[in-house]
Formats: C-alpha cells, sequence, structure tokens
C-alpha cells in the first residue's frame, strides 16, 4: 500500500486533534505569511514615507483585489481540477490542467497589467470617489506602477504555488511563501531607506520578491523528481479544461470581486463623511484621507486574523471531506467542532488585543512623531479597530461555519453566505450609516454585518447538523 493511500486512510482513523494540527499548521503558516505581505509593506512605508503613503496603498487595495481575484480564481480552480484528476490516476490530465492553468496565468496577468497601466489614473479616482488628495492619488500611482508590472509573475507564482499543494506538497508550498516574505522583509527597509527609493522601493521590494519566488516554483514543475511535470504538449488550452478551471475558480473569484467593492465603498465613505460625525476622533477639515489609511492600517490588522482562521480551514477540509464522503457524520461533526473552538479562540485573542492595545498596533505602521497627520491616524486607526472587532469572537464561528459548507460540497450556500454579508447587509449599511455618524458608521457597519452573517450562518448550519443526524 502506498504512502499516499495510508495518508488518505489516516483521515477516518487517526484522532481529529492531531489531524487538525498536522493539516492546519503549514496552511496556517502560509495564509498567515501571505497577509504578512501587506502588512511588511505598510509598516516600511508609514515609517520611512509617511501616513499619506499608506492612504495611497489603501487606495489601491481594492484594486490589487480585483487583480487577485482572477489569480485566485485560475490557482483555486486549477488545484480542485488536479487533486481530481490525481485521485482517478489520471497523471496526463493532471499535468494537462498545469499546463492550461500556466497559460491562463500568463494571458490574465498580461491583460491585467495592460489594462491597470493603460488607464491607471482613471482607475485610481474612480476607486477613491474622485476625492483623495493628489498627495494621495501620487503614492497611489507610485505604487501601482511597479506592481503592475510585475502582475505576471504574481499570478504565476501564486498560481503554481496552489498547485504544488494540490500535487502532494504542503510543505513546500509553504516554504516558497515564507521564502518570498523573508526577502520582502529584507529587500523593503534597503529599498526604502538605505537607496532613498520611498514608496516605490516597496513596490519593487515586493515584485522581485514575488519574481523569486515565481523561478522556485517554475523548478519545481520543471525537476525530474516532480510528481507532477511540465510537458510541452500540455501548454495547448483545451476548452473543456479550461471551463472546469474558471468554473470551479468562479466562487473564490465572486468573494474576492465582492471585498474589492466594499473596500471602494469603505474608502469613499471614508473621504466623503470622515471627520463629519460627532463621536469621530479628529474633525479637522479634508481628513478623509487621514481616514483612508487608518482604514488601511485597519484591514490589514484584520485581515491577518482572519488569514489564520482561513488556515484553520483548509486544514479542516480534507478530514471533513474525506469522512463527510465516507457518510461518518461524528467525526465530520468532530472536526467541525473543534475547527470552530479554535477559530473563535484565535477572533477572540484579536478581540483582546484591538479592545486593549489598538494604538499600540497603530502605531506599529506609522511613526506618530512624523507630525500632526501621523498622530491623528494613529487615533483614527485606534477608534475603527475597536468598533471593528467588537463582535470578532462571533466572527470566528462565521467564518468556519462558511468554509465547512463549501467542503461538503454546499458550495453554492457558501458563496449565498459570503456575498450576503458583503453585498446585501454590509453595503447598505455603508451607504446610510456614514450620513449621520461619519468614520464611525462606517465602522460599526462591520460588526452590524458580522451579526446579521452570524445568525444566518448559525440558522443553516443547525439545519445541517440536524440532516447529518437524520443520514445517520
Amino acid at each position: 500500500m502506498s504512502s499516499k493511500t495510508v495518508n488518505t486512510l489516516s483521515l477516518g482513523t487517526d484522532s481529529i486533534g492531531s489531524l487538525l494540527m498536522r493539516y492546519a499548521t503549514p496552511a496556517i503558516i502560509s495564509m498567515a505569511s501571505s497577509s504578512l505581505y501587506h502588512i511588511i509593506d505598510s509598516i516600511f512605508v508609514g515609517h520611512g514615507v509617511g501616513g499619506a503613503a499608506i492612504a495611497g496603498m489603501a487606495i489601491t487595495m481594492p484594486i490589487m483585489n480585483i487583480a487577485s481575484a482572477f489569480g485566485a480564481m485560475v490557482g483555486v480552480g486549477a488545484a480542485a481540477r488536479m487533486s481530481i484528476r490525481l485521485g482517478e490516476g489520471n497523471m496526463a490530465a493532471a499535468e494537462k490542467t498545469l499546463g492550461n492553468a500556466v497559460m491562463l496565468n500568463l494571458i490574465l496577468g498580461a491583460i491585467i497589467m495592460t489594462v491597470m497601466l493603460t488607464f491607471l489614473d482613471p482607475i485610481l479616482h474612480l476607486f477613491s470617489g474622485g476625492r483623495a488628495s493628489e498627495q494621495t492619488i501620487g503614492y497611489a500611482r507610485e505604487f501601482m506602477q511597479i506592481i503592475m508590472v510585475g502582475n505576471i509573475f504574481q499570478h504565476m507564482y501564486l498560481g503554481l504555488n496552489e498547485q504544488i499543494r494540490a500535487s502532494g506538497y504542503p510543505r513546500k508550498s509553504m516554504y516558497v511563501i515564507l521564502t518570498a516574505v523573508a526577502i520582502n522583509l529584507v529587500l523593503n527597509p534597503l529599498f526604502i531607506f538605505e537607496f532613498g527609493w520611498g514608496i516605490k522601493g516597496s513596490a519593487a521590494a515586493t515584485v522581485i520578491s514575488q519574481f523569486i519566488a515565481f523561478l522556485i516554483t517554475f523548478a519545481h514543475f520543471c525537476s525530474p523528481s516532480s510528481f507532477i511535470r511540465f510537458r510541452r504538449q500540455a501548454f495547448t488550452l483545451d476548452g473543456k479544461i479550461v471551463w472546469a478551471i474558471l468554473s470551479i475558480g468562479l466562487a473564490p473569484f465572486m468573494v474576492n470581486i465582492c471585498a474589492s467593492m466594499v473596500a471602494a465603498f469603505v474608502n469613499g465613505a471614508l473621504l466623503k463623511f470622515g471627520g463629519t460625525g460627532e463621536w469621530d476622533v479628529v474633525r479637522t477639515a479634508g481628513s478623509g484621507d487621514l481616514y483612508v489609511g487608518a482604514y488601511g492600517i485597519v484591514n490589514r490588522v484584520v485581515l491577518l486574523l482572519i488569514m489564520v482562521i482561513q488556515g484553520l480551514n483548509q486544514g479542516m477540509q480534507p478530514i471533513v471531506g474525506y469522512n463527510y464522503g465516507a457518510k461518518n457524520y461524528v467525526r465530520v461533526r468532530k472536526a467541525l467542532f473543534m475547527t470552530i473552538a479554535c477559530g473563535v479562540t484565535i477572533a477572540t485573542l484579536g478581540f483582546l488585543l484591538g479592545q486593549f492595545i489598538p494604538e499600540s498596533i497603530a502605531r506599529l505602521f506609522v511613526d506618530n512623531g512624523k507630525g500632526m497627520d501621523e498622530q491623528m491616524m494613529v487615533d483614527a486607526a485606534t477608534q475603527g479597530l475597536r468598533l471593528v472587532v467588537a463582535l470578532f469572537p462571533l466572527v470566528g464561528f462565521q467564518i468556519v461555519a462558511g468554509a465547512f459548507f463549501q467542503y461538503i460540497g454546499r458550495a453554492k450556500l457558501a458563496i449565498f453566505m459570503s456575498m450576503t454579508r458583503q453585498l446585501i447587509f454590509l453595503l447598505p449599511l455603508l451607504w446610510i450609516l456614514p450620513r449621520s455618524l461619519g468614520a464611525v458608521g462606517v465602522w460599526v457597519s462591520m460588526p452590524i454585518a458580522d451579526c446579521a452573517s452570524i445568525v444566518l450562518a448559525t440558522i443553516f448550519l443547525v439545519r445541517e447538523l440536524r440532516r447529518m443526524r437524520r443520514l445517520q
């Protein structure tokens, strides 16, 4: 019996706790490391350039999310299809999927790069609602001009890394991400402080680190020792394979697009209404840019916590999927409840940090000794972080529940839950509350939408657990 078969059988026999730790640990490290990219960029830019540069990076965030959405669509879709083909023992079809994914990433990366660089200024003004200062737009322009040049390498690196994980090398996938983060960590201060390149230096550090990571992943699939390798004939696009990849990857694509829409709405609301509310901590004229920078800080902290929980979910996926297919619903429920407990614990830690040391966290990103603007941004981020994480312990439950439905084959329900939170609950609140509450209206919109999503997730999860009990 092969080692792969033994490992698969262990999903139905080994302790749930040990399995979750075994599968979740590399995934958590990978997901957290990916999030650290943005945090590292923001910290060095905030201290080396200033708060206005962080505001500029916050403007670029939804645009970069859209570009990443296309990469995620190909990467996740191809990884899922490859896993299926490997399970069937069809190596040729798995390698054909790999080749088609490479070609799709090349094409989409080139198209996105061309469109973004050609229409960069109109796009930046669109996503800032036409209200950002020229200084903020200038920083955003400098950052995106370099990031978009390296967009193809980002698509290729992230897509190929998904294939490395799907073809049986999860630890190598993790090491590739850690390598990219380490290179970025070294180059960022070198380019910003030593070379004096400012925000352009941060963008260059990101592109170079991703290019090196791309070379590593490319070399992996060129190696004769690799389980799956590049084959020349596999690079011809096949309509059926392309459709399968894109249809499977549609779920993460839609989630990322919705997240971009939300980020754009938040930026627009803060630029228009930031500082106008009675309870806003900064109420000076033209403080919208400050609040956008504060949102950039809050969003990166929250995203790191969410990514850790998502890594936990990835560890749950093979355990739940295998036992659900084997109709072993007792182990499915045990894995679910254990993952929920871990997710709530992580989210509670984030809640405590956000409530008790939010100012210290904000000061990691901005040197408040640079001037009054930086101190005001710290104050705004402190207030925002406290309010945004107000219901975070329960958000940990909601994130795990949403992923659970996807892993048992209820992808449409998982997409519905995610899009409902962002489109049905959050966007109307972002439209209504800031008009009377200013920036506080933006901050409180998020926990209110979380509350509605938690109720929805609880209803669906209770129904599913009752259904599994009846089946058992």
